[in-house]
């Protein structure tokens, strides 16, 4: 039997990327999985995915960066499955004009709603489904650029991920006597579709050397997949190819 068998995750973000692989490598555990994001067609590709595979997906398409929309799929998921174990906090964004010369009011808004509120949103929307459970995981996308602020993502951005992380270890400050779990997961550059969004592009020989979504999705299944008396409370997933490390090599060479 897989070790999900039974259990309800919840991913955002699902329709591409590392949610979309987190989804997959969930449901392959066994778990049904309910899918979100804004977009349907996306989250239609992953749930075909997971069911081609004889897997277990639902859609729940909504925009996270609205609470009365994330508290409306809590309810359909509570009201379909009776439970939430898992929470896959997953669903993020980024702006192209991204420094302090050229941020706007609205782009600060679109970034910080789309990383953080989104997902304390999606956090308090849960949690009491997991209280009365006394047990459940919670995994956050966050970012390298959650704990190492740099230009490269932009400082809105990077102030959102640490927002995810500190989140993410004051739930075990306080959760923890409820036999919930959380796990901040802070991965480098990886091949998703928010690459589009740097100013600079990214080649496809760049992408290929990067961790691919995939890496994380069976990273995060790892997560999912611990006994409950175990947390991870943080984790850095990294290319071995790290494009910072080379760049600071051939500068410590000029």
């Amino acid at each position: 039997m897989a070790s999900l068998t039974g259990k309800v995750a919840w991913v955002t973000g699902a329709g591409s990327g590392i949610g979309q692989a987190a989804a997959v490598a969930l449901a392959r555990e066994g778990a049904s999985v309910v899918l979100t994001g804004r977009r349907k067609e996306p989250l239609e590709e992953t749930a075909a995915t997971i069911r081609k595979a004889g897997g277990k997906a639902v859609m729940k398409p909504a925009d996270l960066m609205k609470s009365s929309s994330v508290s409306a799929v809590a309810r359909e998921i509570e009201a379909e499955f009776g439970r939430c174990d898992i929470l896959v906090n997953n669903a993020g964004l980024n702006i192209q004009k991204r420094t302090f010369a050229d941020l706007t009011p609205e782009g600060i808004d679109e970034v910080v709603h789309g990383n953080l509120s989104s997902a304390f949103y999606c956090t308090v929307a849960v949690l009491p489904m997991m209280r009365r459970q006394k047990d459940g995981i919670l995994i956050h996308t966050s970012s390298v650029a959650g704990r190492v602020p740099g230009p490269l993502s932009g400082p809105v951005y990077s102030a959102a991920k640490h927002g995810v992380v500190a989140m993410s270890h004051t739930l075990n400050m306080e959760e923890c006597v409820n036999g919930i779990r959380s796990c901040a997961v802070l991965p480098g550059e990886v091949a998703t579709p928010i690459l589009d969004k740097r100013p600079v592009p990214i080649t496809k020989e760049e992408r290929a050397k990067m961790a691919q979504s995939e890496d994380v999705g069976d990273l995060i299944r790892y997560i999912a997949c611990l006994p409950a008396h175990i947390v991870i409370n943080e984790v850095m997933i990294n290319p071995t190819w790290n494009r910072g490390y080379v760049a600071s090599l051939q500068r410590a060479k000029d």
